[in-house]
């Protein structure tokens, strides 16, 4: 009996032990399988939803800042500086005073000149007198013809001695006149090349100092021969708008439009040059500094935007995912049109409101489920959007 009772309690602790066993065993089973082979896990995306909207269709094209003008001022006469009226790097008013230099040689030479004009007047004043009295004398036959005719010559070269005198006035009058330089246009003035004291010569190459136009100012490009046809035709339309982008193409410096077109095609090269022109209100645009424009050539209207982001691409060709109403995904084959940076217009494959994801694409697949984190920060709006189809 007893050994009976041990094999029935050893049979009941093995029994025991196999069905633990057997539990544990399908627990572990049961959370080795993945979860989406029992229900579809839903994947985080970002989206954004297409609208339709105008672009702005640019050329792009890399300048650098001509001043319109820039003058090397130079003295016109010879003399001492006494005084220089300008402050290196400031803006100067067109006639206004830079420099001063001696003047009184000058004003000598005008005294002498006015002296010498007012003495060959009294000259021909007196001659004229003359004339007429050997006029009347020779009417009473007291003086013979030569004595009449040699009158008349003096005073006729009296005449022409006035002529001299008063021109030798205004050239005398104009140097005493350039002993102020003054400036000839408005523009910033550079650093000084002349100090005080020191003698400086007539049209000296080394000048005084050299004004630069900034407002308005020009910035001179070229674009490819390619492009010539598409500039000229919007010529025709309207003003081409051009925008002046710093080197990194992140701060908008300027706007202005195009000026000018030169008047041929660098054979080497296979570019043209053109000239914009900026008010460069704020001079930010400065003389010989490289720059990024932006020319507007047209404006495309209407056009299906998304972000460059919701583009996918495969050998079939571009595609968007495009959620439905169940949260899941549809592969949309779309056709692209103008593009820039983060924007890019869809000619077909897609309609206005619908959504298409632009983060979170490398886990998806056809009717694959989503979940939507958040709306897209660079969803493209109604507004005008620049497009820079053209390089």
């Amino acid at each position: 009996m007893r050994n009976k009772r041990l094999l029935t309690t050893a049979a009941v602790i093995f029994a025991a032990a196999v069905i633990f066993l057997v539990i544990m065993r399908s627990q572990r089973v049961g959370s080795s399988v993945p979860a989406g082979a029992k229900i579809a896990a839903a994947v985080p995306v970002t989206v954004a939803t297409v609208k339709s909207g105008d672009l702005d269709d640019y050329l792009n094209a890399i300048g650098t800042v001509t001043p319109l003008n820039t003058v090397t001022v130079v003295s016109r006469v010879s003399g001492q500086i006494m005084q220089v009226y300008f402050k290196e790097g400031q803006n100067v008013q067109k006639g206004q005073l830079l420099v001063q230099i001696d003047p009184r040689p000058y004003d000598v030479q005008y005294q002498q000149a006015l002296g010498t004009l007012e003495h060959d007047t009294a000259t021909l004043r007196n001659d004229i007198l003359n004339l007429a009295r050997d006029r009347e004398l020779f009417k009473q036959n007291v003086i013979a013809a030569e004595t009449l005719d040699t009158q008349q010559a003096a005073v006729a070269q009296d005449r022409g001695l006035l002529v001299t005198d008063k021109a030798n006035v205004d050239n005398a009058k104009l140097q005493l006149t350039y002993s102020r330089v003054t400036a000839p246009l408005t523009g910033r003035i550079g650093l000084r090349m002349v100090d005080p004291g020191n003698i400086i010569q007539a049209n000296s190459t080394q000048g005084i100092a050299v004004i630069t136009q900034l407002q308005p100012i020009s910035v001179v490009v070229s674009i490819s021969e390619d492009n010539l046809e598409d500039v000229l035709a919007a010529m025709k339309l309207h003003d081409l708008p051009a925008l002046a982008y710093d080197r990194e193409f992140k701060k908008q410096l300027a706007s202005g439009s195009l000026m000018a077109l030169d008047n041929e095609i660098d054979t080497t090269t296979g570019t043209l040059k053109l000239k914009a022109i900026f008010p460069n209100e704020n001079e930010l645009l400065y003389p010989d500094q490289f720059v990024n424009v932006k020319l507007l050539v047209q404006t495309l209207h209407d056009q299906l935007l998304v972000p460059q982001v919701a583009i996918q691409r495969s050998a079939q060709g571009t595609f968007v995912y495009v959620v439905g109403a169940n949260q899941t995904v549809d592969v949309h084959a779309v056709k692209l049109g103008y593009s820039q940076a983060d924007i890019v217009a869809v000619t077909s494959g897609l309609n206005v409101g619908d959504v298409v994801v632009t983060d979170g694409v490398d886990r998806l697949q056809q009717g694959s489920l989503v979940a939507i984190r958040s709306p897209s920060t660079n969803a493209p709006t109604s507004s005008p959007v620049a497009v820079n189809s053209h390089q």
